[in-house]
């Protein structure tokens, strides 16, 4: 293994997979925008960064166990984890609305649910039980949330799958509303803990980190589970009767991270321009490209679902936000990664 590859493998952050996350949750909002041309470019970029990220992942696991397993079971770097489920998940998402295949995305499907297990139990397990916990200020972030996150895209290309198959569609849509359920507790009880550290505890501009986007994410990618069990109540008589709680439910948490939004912008102001805190490229911002996508993805369905069209205005505005932040960020990482590779063949 070459020394570049080598170091890069040793170092990958364990949260890259919402490269996967950001991309997909773009192109299907493009897609739904009717931008196809796009949107179809994306799912192509997505292709490859997905496959790449894995083989980076797999040959970690090999070379780089002992690493893994203290990163997992870290306060810090443990949560980045469920980037792999919810990574998996909507790029499967992407596969079905943009392409239909149902086929690639239900094997996906399968392989968020493992991971989501696997990651979800030996993480929350490890947190638990170890002795050296570190202080509130220092083990909580955003990227907690991505456990929401990971647990909610299962409920959505759950959901997409559901009206697919022949037998045990409502085995599936029981499912996926637990999903729904269970990642709305996920995200009620760690942003409890997320809000009395910004509030009540000191933050400093440095530890302000773009994960803290997913304060806004988690729930934007809620409204979108929800939305999407909505679409498809009439294929189960519970989700029917259950429709009242789950609308109310799903604008609950769409405004929630409608309120977000100019809080985490004139904190970033704060961060970057009052105290001209570096702007360089961190994978980290995709932290931030991510909700911003998903948001527009959500608001759009959540239009369908609760039949408001006036809403559709906030998606034709968002999606120019969310590209020009994934186009900054993914130029960000090509130069990052060239500079990365000029600096090591000099070695």
């Amino acid at each position: 293994m070459g020394n570049l590859l080598k170091h890069t493998v040793f170092n990958l952050f364990s949260g890259y997979f919402s490269v996967v996350m950001a991309t997909g949750a773009l192109s299907i909002a493009l897609h739904l925008l009717g931008m196809h041309s796009i949107a179809q470019g994306l799912l192509y970029v997505n292709i490859g960064v997905y496959l790449i990220l894995w083989i980076l992942t797999i040959l970690r696991l090999v070379y780089f166990s002992s690493r893994v397993l203290i990163d997992i079971t870290s306060h810090s770097n443990g949560p980045g984890f469920f980037t792999l489920v919810a990574g998996t998940c909507v790029f499967g998402s992407q596969l079905i609305i943009i392409t239909e295949n149902s086929q690639l995305a239900s094997y996906l499907w399968g392989l968020g649910i493992v991971l989501w297990l696997t990651i979800m139990y030996i993480f929350f397990t490890a947190v638990t039980i170890r002795k050296d916990k570190p202080v509130l200020s220092e083990g909580i972030n955003g990227a907690w949330l991505i456990a929401a996150v990971a647990t909610q895209s299962i409920s959505v290309l759950g959901t997409l799958l559901s009206d697919r198959v022949q037998n045990g569609q409502q085995i599936i849509l029981f499912f996926t509303l637990c999903m729904f359920l269970l990642g709305c507790m996920l995200y009620l009880n760690i942003i409890t803990l997320i809000f009395y550290r910004f509030t009540f505890l000191e933050l400093k501009h440095d530890a302000l980190t773009p994960p803290y986007w997913i304060n806004m994410g988690a729930v934007a990618i809620t409204t979108l589970a929800g939305s999407t069990l909505l679409l498809h109540a009439e294929n189960w008589p519970l989700l029917v009767e259950l429709t009242p709680f789950i609308k109310g439910f799903t604008l609950f948490f769409w405004i929630t991270g409608t309120w977000w939004i100019p809080l985490l912008f004139m904190l970033m102001i704060w961060r970057h321009f009052y105290h001209r805190y570096s702007l360089k490229y961190d994978p980290q911002f995709w932290g931030m490209a991510f909700p911003l996508a998903m948001y527009t993805t959500s608001t759009f369905q959540l239009s369908k679902a609760l039949q408001l069209p006036f809403l559709i205005i906030i998606p034709k505005i968002m999606v120019f936000i969310s590209i020009l932040a994934w186009l900054a960020i993914f130029t960000g990482m090509l130069h990052h990664l060239y500079t990365s590779y000029r600096k090591y063949r000099a070695i």
